[in-house]
């Protein structure tokens, strides 16, 4: 036998041995015990978390009506070693009818602070809460009606220092 046959006669080996196995054929085998179930899917839904989310952006605020209008200040303390976010009470037209004024800051490091400026309510009446060296803690200040209900009054940043 010739050594120039010898490549053909191999890859005619394997043809028939692929043609024999049945791999080439594209028609699905007969099944004995008739046709097989088709998988039913099962919905998959998220976890669900017992954390709140938090925005990383501030929110719109509403306005108390005038008669409840009262307005707070929000500053940092700029101090590198101890840094703090100072919520000041400036007074208004409800600094003797709203009952209490809840406060948080939203650190950079996602940690909440939260405080509360309760009855009697001074000009010049402060709260001051952990923050931050970063420049985007956020500060919140809802005040609370004296029907009960929340209202948002501030969501801003809070810049560590100003240098204006």
């Amino acid at each position: 036998m010739n050594i120039r046959h010898t490549p053909v006669i191999l890859a005619l080996c394997v043809v028939l041995l692929l043609a024999a196995a049945g791999c080439t054929g594209t028609t699905t085998p007969a099944l004995p015990f008739g046709p097989t179930a088709t998988p039913t899917p099962v919905p998959t839904t998220a976890p669900v978390s017992t954390l709140p989310t938090l925005s990383p952006t501030p929110s719109p605020t509403e306005a108390l009506p005038d008669v409840w209008a009262v307005d707070v200040q929000v500053q940092s303390n700029g101090q590198a070693i101890n840094p703090q976010v100072i919520m000041t009470f400036r007074g208004g037209m409800g600094m003797n009818l709203i009952p209490e004024l809840d406060l948080e800051v939203i650190r950079s490091d996602g940690v909440v602070e939260t405080g509360t400026m309760k009855q009697p309510l001074y000009v010049g009446k402060t709260v001051s809460l952990q923050g931050t060296t970063q420049n985007n803690d956020r500060a919140v200040v809802w005040a609370i009606t004296p029907q009960g209900d929340r209202v948002k009054i501030i969501d801003q940043y809070v810049p560590f220092r100003s240098y204006n």
